[in-house]
């Protein structure tokens, strides 16, 4: 059920079901453009799986014009066109032990041979749902069944920067070291968050990302630690 919550007198939620549907993702970038578009003073608009957090300047913005925009397009969000993804992310992972502590674990848990799992892994391309948890973590969906792999039931206090991981049916990239109980099944040595770039991130809700594998000499070319 689609609705529209005031969380506080600076933050609006907007949520646009109970499920989470990759689908929806490039819905979703489109209803937050309509809204930074609609209102440029916004503070921030974050999408998510499943909602979108507006934070605003009461001063600035006149929360019952915004709430009657948001309640005008959540009328049409149903039949917002499904666009193509604004940009194909590639990004190198070295799927190896080294780096992957539960490469092999996974490997045996799906009845699957470690070289099965990396080309499962990265012969798909992946939906960036929501970018969150950590400044330039995005959760992308959706893993293939095949290796699809739940939390670890206790987190490591220390997930490696780059780490690769499954969680359920979601795939991500840890763009700095952090606790986490992610399944880590290799490592991509690129920097994915810099406060002195921009965009600070390359993800953007509704982009595309596809991992291809590399060598291990390749991922210390770029970077990568073992």
């Amino acid at each position: 059920m689609k609705q529209i919550i005031t969380l506080s007198e600076t933050h609006l939620m907007v949520y646009i079901g109970e499920h989470i549907d990759v689908t929806q993702a490039s819905k979703m970038a489109m209803l937050r453009e309509h809204v930074e578009r609609l209102f440029p003073d916004l503070i921030d608009v974050i999408p998510s799986y499943t909602s979108l957090m507006i934070e605003f300047h009461p001063l600035k913005t006149d929360v019952s014009v915004l709430i009657g925009e948001l309640e005008r397009l959540l009328v049409s969000f149903d039949d917002f066109a499904v666009r193509q993804a604004s940009q194909l992310i590639e990004l190198p992972v070295f799927y190896d032990p080294q780096v992957a502590p539960d490469l092999d674990p996974l490997s045996k848990r799906c009845q699957l041979s470690r070289q099965q799992v990396i080309d499962i892994h990265s012969q798909q391309e992946y939906t960036v749902c929501a970018v969150g948890f950590a400044p330039g973590f995005a959760f992308l969906g959706a893993v293939d069944e095949r290796i699809a792999a739940p939390r670890h039931a206790e987190p490591r206090l220390k997930v490696a920067k780059g780490s690769v991981g499954i969680a359920d049916q979601q795939t991500a990239v840890y763009p700095a070291a952090s606790p986490g109980g992610w399944q880590v099944i290799g490592n991509c040595p690129l920097d994915l968050f810099d406060v002195n770039r921009t965009p600070m991130t390359p993800f953007t809700v509704g982009d595309t990302v596809k991992f291809t594998p590399i060598t291990r000499e390749r991922f210390i070319e770029l970077g990568g630690q073992l």
